[in-house]
C-alpha cells in the first residue's frame, strides 16, 4: 500500500481535485482491474478510450482517477489528477508504486526485427551459468531465477514491468535480460 502523493511524484500535474494523501492498494489502466483503493489511469487506447471508463471504476471503488481530459462532473472523495499525456504518467506512477525497481536491477533491453528472443534466453542462461541470479521477459515466457511465469506480450505494459522487476529484486536478481518490441 502507498500513499497517492508519494505515487504521483515527478508526474507533472496540470491540476489535482481532491485528497493525495489517501492510501492506494493498486494501480489499473484497464477498467475491468478497478477496485477498491486503486488509482485508475484512463489511458486513449488505440480501440476504446479509458476515459469512457471512469465511471464505472469509481463504482468499483476507485478513490483516484490520473486522466487528461477531466470529467464534466467530479464526484466528491475521489481524486482527480489532470496531466497532459495520461499514458506517460502511467509510466512514473507504476514505478513509483513499485519503488523504482528499474534504478537498482541492471536492465538489459534487446530490440530488432530477429533474434530478440534467442539473445535474451542465451544472455539469461550464460549469467545464470556464471553464478548471477537474473530474470527475463520475453515474448515466450518471464523468469525470476528458476521461476517460469507465463508471457502474454513481447514487451508488457508499464505496470506488470515494474511489478516483475520488483518481484525480481526481492528474489535478489542482479541483471533483467529483456525483449522489447519496437512498437512497446
Amino acid at each position: 500500500m502507498k500513499i497517492l502523493k508519494d505515487i504521483l511524484k515527478n508526474v507533472k500535474a496540470k491540476r489535482i481535485v481532491g485528497k493525495t494523501d489517501i492510501e492506494i492498494r493498486s494501480i489499473c489502466f484497464d477498467s475491468r482491474e478497478a477496485k477498491p483503493q486503486c488509482i485508475f489511469v484512463a489511458v486513449k487506447g488505440t480501440k476504446t478510450d479509458g476515459h469512457n471508463y471512469i465511471e464505472q471504476c469509481i463504482n468499483a471503488g476507485a478513490t483516484a482517477i490520473v486522466c487528461d481530459v477531466l470529467p464534466e462532473i467530479l464526484i466528491e472523495d475521489i481524486t482527480y489528477v489532470f496531466v497532459e499525456d495520461s499514458s506517460f504518467a502511467l509510466g512514473i506512477i507504476s514505478s513509483n508504486f513499485y519503488d523504482n525497481p528499474s534504478s537498482h536491477i541492471k536492465v538489459i533491453g534487446i530490440t530488432g526485427t530477429n533474434g530478440k528472443t534467442t539473445t535474451v534466453n542465451l544472455l539469461h542462461d550464460l549469467f545464470t551459468g556464471l553464478g548471477y541470479k537474473v530474470g527475463l521477459l520475453s515474448t515466450i515466457e518471464n523468469k525470476i531465477g528458476n521461476k517460469i511465469i507465463k508471457s502474454t506480450h513481447t514487451t508488457p505494459d508499464s505496470i506488470e514491468i515494474n511489478r516483475l522487476l520488483k518481484e525480481m529484486l526481492e528474489q535478489n536478481c542482479s541483471y533483467c535480460f529483456m525483449e522489447v518490441s519496437s512498437h512497446a
